[in-house]
């Protein structure tokens, strides 16, 4: 009997199908271990690329393709994802095998890459229907994520080829003035200009950055847990926003998705994974435990802790401004206004208690 905790994809939305006589043809002729016609599904999602699984008589394999329309320079860079992953692979393992990838867009109507399908469970918002996790395995939980962070942040990005993916030098001072950029282009009369935000960051760069591979998106949805032995984890998924970067930086992005028990009914609404659970580590022992681990001091975490907040408040602020103009009507983005003010007010909270 087939596991149910294991993550699965579900029905291909309308209008996002794959051409499957052109696409197997491909497939015989680049990976022919793949045997027969596959079943197609997708996963749910969508914002960003699009994600289906090849289910074919021998093996399942991932597809990934961008969405359609028109996409910003440097977005949805199938090959850039593929090349890195397959690179980065060969030192740390939890990355998916690359199997093959094209440019050839008459294929299936974009560029694609395929690769290994991790067999697992993924923590979402919520653990799946009929899982159910002590506090002390949801300890274990977050540290095994975290020692995969610190595992990535201290792969040597040179002896893997990989120096070339990313400017590197510089990364800090690059982040606040586009995220500042970002952030002022999308605002909208309802949202406050965030000034004192992008000014104290500004003016508290930290004078040493160290330079490593950042995920920049390493959230427990994004990451594959072993079915048999929930703690361990055996896939990280979701390479796009990877980079050159801080490591430090690359925390304080997690951090600003990281809900936990007794945070306020906003904060509360607004969570994407787990993490309020019985067990599960609050930020100031995310911090702690990683800066124990790499040798560093809590006490300088303000800055990056801000930093992830302001870049999650450009975030969402970017998707508001699409709602704002009309640019979509999806109107589960019509109150992301309200997050923008919380989000710049939890940056202000920490500022003021760290002048």
């Amino acid at each position: 009997m087939s596991d149910k905790r294991i993550d699965k994809a579900g029905a291909v939305r309308p209008g996002e199908e794959l051409p499957i006589a052109s696409l197997v043809e491909w497939i015989n002729s680049h990976i022919p271990d793949l045997q027969g016609t596959p079943k197609v599904t997708q996963y749910s999602g969508g914002a960003s690329n699009w994600t289906y699984c090849l289910d074919f008589e021998n093996k399942s394999v991932i597809l990934r393709r961008p969405p359609a329309g028109t996409k910003a320079k440097g977005a949805h860079d199938m090959g850039r994802e593929y090349g890195l992953q397959k690179a980065l692979q060969i030192v740390y393992p939890k990355v998916p095998e690359m199997l093959g990838y094209t440019d050839d867009e008459s294929v299936i109507g974009a560029e694609f890459y395929i690769m290994q399908k991790f067999e697992g469970i993924i923590p979402r918002q919520n653990m799946p229907r009929d899982f159910t996790i002590s506090a002390a395995d949801a300890r274990k939980l977050c540290e095994s994520a975290l020692d995969g962070l610190i595992e990535l942040h201290n792969v040597d990005y040179k002896a893997a080829d990989l120096a070339h993916i990313a400017k590197g030098e510089g990364y800090t001072q690059r982040q606040i003035s586009g995220w500042t950029g970002r952030y002022q282009k999308a605002k909208t009369w309802n949202v406050p200009a965030g000034k004192k935000v992008t000014d104290w960051l500004a003016s508290n760069i930290p004078s040493k950055e160290k330079i490593c591979i950042t995920h920049n998106d390493y959230r427990f949805d994004n990451l594959v847990l072993n079915a048999q032995n929930p703690q361990q984890i055996i896939g990280v998924l979701d390479w796009e926003l990877a980079t050159l970067g801080d490591p430090l930086m690359d925390l304080g992005n997690s951090l600003a998705y990281w809900v936990q028990a007794d945070d306020d009914w906003l904060a509360r609404r607004t969570r994407r994974q787990p993490t309020h659970l019985p067990g599960m580590m609050t930020r100031k022992e995310v911090i702690q435990y990683y800066c124990d681990k790499q040798g560093l001091k809590t006490e300088d975490f303000a800055f990056y802790e801000v930093y992830g907040l302001f870049r999650l408040a450009a975030i969402v602020q970017q998707i508001y401004y699409r709602y704002h103009h009309k640019q979509t009507r999806n109107p589960q983005y019509k109150h992301l206004w309200i997050y923008v003010h919380y989000l710049l007010h939890r940056c202000r909270k920490i500022i003021n208690k760290n002048k």
